[in-house]
């Protein structure tokens, strides 16, 4: 496997897997820079900034940028997650120098026109309209909000529309100053790629980004809760999560095999007990996002109004079922083909392996083969993913997150009466433990 790490002159790390077998490139530049770090007051400038970092910059119009990827029959689009942001592209071998070119030019020299930045609001105020829309969108920022509140982590990464509205020109200007440093980035590429071609490229296009140190942000504290977000969908949407770990802990090859056997394929414990035997939800399964420090896991299902009581004592008693009984050997080895299946087709994509070594050297400083990771996965044992399931159910309160069902109904009465103070995870039931009134949110319905 040819997978080669350099470093230029000014810290910007270039990594690349060389796969002759294709006649394309994906690349990108990865930015160790989401929501995590935006201040209260600018909830949503990274969004903002991936966004107008497309609309202009000293050498290209808007519309030259587009013009001249698609000239050569290439793509080229952006993401932004809650500890990354990511530009990448994807072209035909021969064009590899004027990708480079261009994910420079658009991270170093955005211009943030007035103008632009007038209708990049209102293009983002409609996404965040759109997702608004989305009652798994909805319950899931709801999850998140009541998991990390008043943290960045604990906010939508798209920000709100009253933040939105007030980003400035300025605001885009500084947080850009304050991240988008060479050592706080990475410029991966996959494909059939040459990596001295790829370094000299490189060393002359982000030849005048900044240097220099970049703040360490506070680590997140997970506190949990219960919410209800009382969109008028037609069913009823339910999160229920718990304290995970970090991707930065060996632990983590554990939760995935947890997570997998829980929730993770149509063979997993939920699957099969609310979907297959007893027709509650067409969509449910478990989930485990990590941040460096912590993480959320937990469960999802959306199911009729009537019946949502119903699936989530089913969901609950999964998780107790994993905390007090462990998980069966099959179990475990079926987990772990999934797992081993997973990195391997990772191979497959040159856009998937980009993003991966990009990954692992913005949060690890280190490339990790596919061997090491599956020679992790293989050392999981039985024991090691009861007592984490035990400890994840054992920290703080759960979050339960709750939407639609047209606002309040019956069903959101009996989830107050449920959950109101902490629910015990471990006895496998949804018994009250705190005389605490209902949460005013869900006992108030809208």
């Amino acid at each position: 496997m040819s997978v080669r790490l350099s470093q230029l002159d000014n810290g910007l790390r270039v990594v690349s897997h060389h796969m002759p077998h294709l006649e394309t490139v994906s690349l990108g530049v990865w930015v160790k820079a989401g929501n995590r770090q935006e201040a209260p007051s600018e909830d949503g400038v990274a969004h903002f900034l991936e966004h107008m970092a497309f609309k202009g910059t000293a050498r290209r119009s808007a519309f030259d940028i587009v013009e001249e990827i698609e000239q050569v029959g290439g793509d080229l689009n952006a993401a932004t997650g809650l500890d990354q942001t990511a530009y990448y592209a994807t072209i035909l071998k021969p064009d590899l120098k004027l990708a480079v070119d261009l994910l420079a030019d658009i991270v170093i020299n955005p211009v943030f026109d007035d103008e632009e930045i007038a209708r990049e609001r209102q293009v983002i105020c409609q996404e965040i309209m759109a997702v608004s829309d989305s009652p798994e969108d909805v319950v899931f920022d709801k999850a998140q909000e009541l998991a990390f509140p008043e943290q960045a982590v604990g906010r939508p990464v798209m920000g709100r529309i009253e933040t939105v509205s007030s980003i400035t020109r300025d605001d885009l200007i500084g947080y850009m100053k304050r991240y988008y440093r060479a050592p706080n980035m990475v410029l991966s590429a996959a494909g059939h790629v040459d990596h001295d071609q790829l370094c000299d490229y490189a060393a002359k296009a982000f030849d005048e980004l900044s240097t220099g140190h970049v703040d360490v942000i506070e680590p997140a504290c997970y506190k949990g809760g219960i919410g209800h977000s009382a969109h008028p969908f037609e069913q009823g949407h339910v999160v229920i999560g718990l304290e995970g770990i970090g991707f930065t802990d060996k632990r983590i090859f554990a939760a995935q095999v947890v997570n997998a056997t829980l929730g993770g394929g149509m063979s997993s414990r939920l699957f099969q007990e609310i979907r297959e035997k007893r027709g509650l939800a067409y969509h449910v399964y478990s989930f485990h996002s990590s941040f460096e420090e912590t993480g959320l896991f937990g469960v999802y299902a959306a199911t009729d109004a009537a019946r949502s009581v119903e699936a989530t004592e089913l969901m609950l008693n999964e998780i107790a079922n994993c905390c007090a009984e462990g998980i069966s050997l099959k179990e475990i080895n079926r987990a772990k083909a999934q797992l081993r299946s997973g990195i391997a087709m990772s191979l497959e994509s040159s856009g998937a392996r980009a993003e991966q070594i990009a990954r692992q050297i913005l949060f690890f400083d280190k490339l990790l083969s596919n061997e090491e990771l599956i020679e992790d996965v293989q050392s999981v044992t039985a024991e090691q993913c009861q007592a984490l399931m035990n400890e994840m159910a054992a920290v703080g309160e759960p979050t339960i997150s709750l939407a639609g069902m047209n606002g309040r109904s019956s069903a959101f009465d009996q989830f107050s009466t449920y959950f109101s103070g902490r629910a015990d995870i471990g006895s496998g039931s949804l018994q009250r433990t705190s005389s605490e009134a209902p949460s005013e949110d869900i006992a108030g319905g809208a």
